[in-house]
């Protein structure tokens, strides 16, 4: 399979696994898994990709991001977050460190000084450990900028959090007086 054959399959199944399973006339289960026939079956089906179980393998092994993870026994595959359908994803809650970091686009500045952060669409805010990841997250959405939360005063607070297995900070919501508008930094 080519690279942009591989690419366009993976940004599918992340839809599929992450926020329309019946794309691929799918179903997950209360924790976000998915069975891998099924899955491939269902891909396959669309007539728009092609995918087996050799394929999959390499999108998991090779994916920047660390998205997905397939169970222990290999029966089934779910995303480690960035739902937007209701699934539990096992998170444990964990202590944050002192300050994450959120990467969003310029224009959205305004209603986060006024709203903090929501998780909109999906089931949690997601927060990067350092600048440079947030950056590339704010780049995706338009000229970026990096706020840093104080989610080390949030969790004393009382604020929970948890951590993906792919390294993504996650909690519910980041009200306005977390979030240090005096860092922003515009990256080029």
């Amino acid at each position: 399979m080519k690279q942009s054959e591989q690419k366009h399959t993976s940004i599918f199944l992340s839809l599929v696994l992450r926020h329309q399973p019946s794309a691929a006339g799918i179903l997950l289960d209360r924790h976000g898994w998915a069975n891998i026939d099924e899955l491939i079956e269902g891909v396959n089906r669309t007539g728009r990709y092609f995918l087996d179980r050799r394929t999959l393998e390499e999108i998991v092994a090779n994916d920047a991001k660390q998205r997905y993870s397939i169970s222990a026994d290999g029966t089934k595959i779910r995303a480690n977050q960035g739902h937007s359908v209701k699934v539990d994803v096992d998170l444990t809650e964990t202590e944050p460190p002192e300050y994450l970091y959120h990467g969003t686009a310029e224009r959205f500045c305004e209603s986060i000084r006024t709203e903090g952060l929501k998780s909109k669409t999906r089931l949690y805010v997601h927060l990067s450990k350092d600048k440079h990841t947030a950056t590339a997250v704010g780049k995706r959405h338009g000229k970026p900028v990096v706020l840093t939360v104080s989610s080390g005063k949030m969790y004393r607070d009382g604020y929970k959090f948890y951590l993906s297995v792919n390294d993504v900070w996650l909690t519910k919501y980041v009200p306005v007086g977390y979030i240090d508008y005096e860092t922003e930094v515009s990256a080029k």
